[in-house]
């Protein structure tokens, strides 16, 4: 090989080619962790109402590190999203020497499970730590069906619209049977969803027929079970046993 001009100018060329790029690769370290390119200025953005000045200097503390080129911007978000109340966080570089955060804050639907946990569920369908002075209903259910519980939540209030009332309180129990607690404080027992005879309908239903039953009755309703194909039982606190509703035939 040491005989071959040819060879040994493209082993020379390969060589260099590689030194320099070593070269540069340290340069360009050199250049990147320079104290000149510190980051100085950390401009955070949004519509915030629950998060404060104050917790997201506390969350920076110490935690910013490398300069501007160097600062893992994955880490910076996943900071800024453990900051309670924040369901997501951008961050960007802006030359030279500043990052640009623009926060998104939780919308709260509801409270999820006991008010003493201190967790909250948003209009996504996402459980999150928090607390709120409003009076928000009650959402739960088991784990994993936080998203379906305020989608059902949505539909319940929709159906209740025209009735002036509202769900303050949907539960989903582990055998998947659903309760709603409404605004004048009646329990509807809806029981599980069935190809043949939704939750949903049966509920539906009982909305359709609520002018012409329960709200011309003017009295107080405790509870009401809606698991019947024909009609549906209810409960007043002032008699012991349950009586039975069934629609008048037109």
């Amino acid at each position: 090989m040491w005989d071959e001009p040819r060879t040994l100018n493209a082993v020379a060329n390969a060589l260099f080619v590689l030194a320099f790029a070593l070269l540069a690769y340290a340069a360009g370290a050199v250049f990147a962790h320079s104290q000149a390119f510190l980051l100085r200025v950390i401009r955070v953005e949004g519509d915030l109402a629950h998060v404060s000045r104050g917790q997201i200097v506390d969350a920076l503390q110490g935690r910013v590190r490398g300069t501007f080129f160097t600062v893992d911007l994955e880490a910076m978000r996943s900071m800024f999203e453990g900051i309670p109340w924040v369901r997501r966080a951008e961050v960007r570089r802006h030359w030279p020497d500043r990052l640009d955060v623009r926060l998104e804050e939780h919308v709260a639907l509801a409270r999820w499970g006991q008010e003493s946990d201190g967790r909250l569920v948003d209009t996504f369908g996402d459980v999150f730590s928090g607390n709120s002075d409003a009076e928000l209903p009650v959402l739960a259910g088991p784990v994993g069906s936080e998203h379906e519980i305020a989608r059902r939540y949505a539909q319940f209030r929709t159906l209740l619209a025209p009735l002036a009332l509202e769900p303050r309180a949907v539960t989903l129990s582990q055998r998947r049977s659903w309760q709603l607690r409404l605004s004048n404080g009646l329990a509807v027992q809806l029981g599980r969803d069935s190809e043949k005879d939704p939750a949903q309908e049966r509920f539906a239903r009982f909305v359709d027929l609520y002018p012409q039953t329960l709200g011309r009755l003017g009295r107080q309703f405790e509870y009401v079970d809606l698991r019947y194909r024909s009609g549906f039982a209810l409960r007043v606190p002032e008699l012991p046993r349950t009586e039975t509703v069934r629609p008048r035939k037109s």
